[in-house]
């Protein structure tokens, strides 16, 4: 079977290019000391993660959903981190899984710690960590809060609770407009999760876990000191978006949709990869735009790296000059962002170094 042989639209992973991302993720580690937890929500595959764990010698994940706890954990990963801020409807998922795992969420409420501590049904107690906003204002609190010790303080008092540590996501990273604010914003995150930590301890409670991380952050860190672990997961496989961050050169993208031309008109080509192949993530707005960087059937790349300029559901249209192609000729399209993309398909076509083709699934679901 060839790419030629696949059902298009669909999910190609270059599994060397995979590799190579998660070896330049280990050498940007590994001079801080500072463990990986990985972030699965991008690639939502036990194989991948399976391999990400073998590189690094770690099985601790982060999961966004709790499908993927599930998933992750039937499939032997078993220490995991929830990073979406836990409610009580979702406590008794969590807890079932405690009996094969480590689980872990977060919070940055009092009264969500009371309200989950009536639904915990754990033998032990469960782990949570408060998350702390360094920047972001998504979610989180301030390191200098008083809801800080608050917080931590209700988790003491709840014998079915107990404090995991503090967990910060600098997200706003991705807002950066170069390597060098990048690094400021990594300062300030590991700042924050640092500063939460040394107030928790100094009121006398214990912190085991100090956990950071974006993927820009994660590359472009100057320091971890005093940081325990760093979560990051677009970095397996890079995409447009990164590449405009100076994180990834674009042959380092290691996903993309395959698509066929379905119509020609003068320079004008029409795919069969819509919004449902490509997402119709914007992220690349002011970056060159469009929804996907059109490459050659082999992943080369073409003269003006053209974009998929618009898109309905199931089509897409791209301004090609002097393109050479007909109907039924293949191309392949680099996301704006991972994670969007990826998400709109069932499964991977693991692509070898030596051609070889593999079928790779991926989790879905809530």
């Amino acid at each position: 079977m060839s790419l030629f042989d696949l059902p298009t639209p669909c999910l190609v992973l270059d599994v060397g290019a995979m590799h190579r991302n998660v070896g330049r993720m280990m050498q940007a580690l590994r001079p801080h000391q500072v463990a990986l937890r990985q972030h699965v929500k991008t690639a939502k595959s036990i194989e991948v993660a399976g391999q990400i764990a073998e590189i690094f010698g770690t099985r601790a994940i982060t999961v966004s959903t709790l499908a993927e706890a599930e998933a992750f954990v039937e499939a032997g990963f078993d220490d995991v981190l929830y990073a979406v801020g836990l409610v009580p409807q979702k406590v008794a998922r969590l807890c079932a899984l405690a009996e094969f795992a480590d689980v872990s969420g977060i919070v940055d409420s009092l009264d969500v710690v009371v309200a989950i501590a009536d639904q915990v049904t754990c033998e032990r107690p469960l782990p949570l960590g408060i998350e702390i906003d360094v920047g972001q204002h998504r979610g989180g609190i301030d390191p200098e809060s008083d809801a800080l010790l608050a917080i931590a303080d209700g988790i003491a008092s709840q014998r079915r609770l107990e404090l995991w540590g503090v967990v910060a996501h600098a997200g706003h990273a991705y807002d950066a407009a170069d390597r060098d604010a990048i690094i400021a914003v990594a300062e300030a995150e590991r700042r924050g999760a640092v500063r939460a930590a040394e107030r928790l301890r100094a009121a006398g409670h214990e912190v085991q876990h100090l956990s950071i991380g974006s993927t820009p952050t994660a590359l472009f860190g100057a320091s971890f000191e005093g940081i325990t672990e760093v979560r990051a997961g677009v970095f397996v496989f890079q995409d447009l978006f990164q590449s405009a961050l100076g994180c990834a050169l674009k042959a380092d993208i290691a996903v993309s949709v395959l698509t066929t031309v379905i119509g020609v008109r003068g320079d004008e080509l029409l795919l069969d990869a819509g919004g449902i192949a490509l997402s119709k993530d914007r992220s690349m707005d002011g970056r060159g735009g469009g929804y996907g960087e059109l490459r050659t059937v082999d992943g080369g790349p073409i003269e003006g790296a053209p974009r998929v300029h618009s898109v309905n559901q199931e089509h897409g249209m791209a301004s090609v000059p002097d393109h050479g192609l007909s109907v039924g000729d293949r191309l392949r399209v680099l996301p704006n962002h991972a994670c969007m993309t990826a998400a709109q398909h069932d499964h991977y076509w693991a692509l070898g170094a030596n051609g070889t083709l593999s079928q790779w699934p991926r989790v879905r679901g809530y």
